[in-house]
């Protein structure tokens, strides 16, 4: 039982210390200070289709909190090519209109005082398609994971909108 105990925790550290946290933020992310007010809008459940000539990509926090700093209230941050684009509530989706190409995503929560966990991608997209980004705290650390459009979908239906706005 001990040995397993220390091989999850060992785990855990690895993982959780393989993700940038007292470093500089890549460039992918905002500025390392930078901030979000959050509320959760549960009236709304329903896609927005991407605007002519771009596309749409999806967000949605899963986490339930499983890393302690996410009951603290502390939204996580997702940020596109360098800015911040919105904050996130764990257990709702948030998402974003954005030109065809490539496009380098970062995700980052707080996860002890000034230290931030931060997670990045990749994103070849094209013009009207929607795309579909599981994102929250896990055991071992923060995840970014593309998602199946029906699974998508569904947890849109399941969840609340996080409506961000930067603080001053």
């Amino acid at each position: 039982m001990k040995v397993a105990l220390v091989a999850f925790l060992f785990t855990t550290f690895a993982s959780a210390s393989a993700q940038n946290q007292f470093g500089p933020f890549p460039s992918s992310c905002g500025p390392k200070d930078a901030s979000f007010d959050v509320r959760l809008d549960k009236s709304q459940h329903s896609l927005t289709q991407p605007e002519s000539g771009k596309a749409r990509i999806y967000f949605i926090d899963e986490s339930g909190g499983v890393l302690g700093n996410r009951t603290t209230g502390t939204p996580t941050m997702l940020g596109i090519d360098g800015a911040w684009v919105g904050g996130i509530r764990r257990d709702s989706y948030f998402s974003v209109s954005v030109d065809p190409g490539e496009h380098h995503m970062c995700v980052a929560a707080p996860f002890y005082r000034e230290a931030k966990v931060v997670v990045l991608a990749h994103l070849q997209v094209e013009s009207g398609k929607t795309y579909f980004f599981r994102t929250g705290s896990v055991v071992s650390g923060l995840v970014l994971d593309p998602l199946d459009s029906d699974e998508g979908k569904y947890l849109i239906d399941s969840y609340p909108l996080s409506v961000s706005h930067p603080k001053n």
